[in-house]
C-alpha cells in the first residue's frame, strides 16, 4: 500500500532502512541544517527527538492503538510506552470525568422514562 509519494506504509520516516536523513549536527562552527530550517520557520530550537515525543504523546492522546505504537517507536513493551507518554495531558483527566458524567446522564434519563439504561 502506498501512503504518500513514493513511500510504503513500512518505510521509516527519516529513512528507507538502509539509507537515512543526515543527521542534524554541526560541525566546523556551522549550523544544522534542522536548527537552519526551524529558524527560517520562526520556530524555536528543538530536536528531532522532541518530534518524536510530540508525535507519540499526540497520538495516545488522540486514542491511537499503544500496540501499533510501542512497534513504531521500538519500545520493548507497551506499559514503556504508556509510562512514557500517557501522563503528558493533564486535560485527559476532564475528559474521562465528561464522558462518564454524559453516560450517568444517559442512563439517569432512560431510567426516568421506563427505558433501559443498557
Amino acid at each position: 500500500m502506498i501512503c504518500s509519494e513514493g513511500k510504503s506504509r513500512d518505510m521509516l520516516i527519516l529513512g528507507d532502512g538502509v539509507n537515512y536523513l543526515k543527521r542534524p549536527k554541526t560541525s566546523s562552527g556551522q549550523t544544522s541544517w534542522f536548527i537552519r530550517a526551524l529558524a527560517e520557520a520562526g520556530v524555536e530550537p528543538l530536536t528531532v527527538h522532541d518530534l518524536r515525543h510530540t508525535a507519540a504523546s499526540l497520538a495516545i492522546s488522540a486514542g491511537a492503538n499503544v500496540k501499533a505504537l510501542q512497534r513504531m517507536l521500538g519500545h520493548a513493551s507497551a506499559a514503556m510506552t504508556f509510562d512514557t507518554y500517557a501522563d503528558l495531558f493533564s486535560d485527559d483527566l476532564d475528559a474521562v470525568s465528561d464522558a462518564l458524567d454524559t453516560a450517568v446522564q444517559r442512563a439517569v434519563v432512560g431510567d426516568r422514562r421506563g427505558q433501559s439504561s443498557g
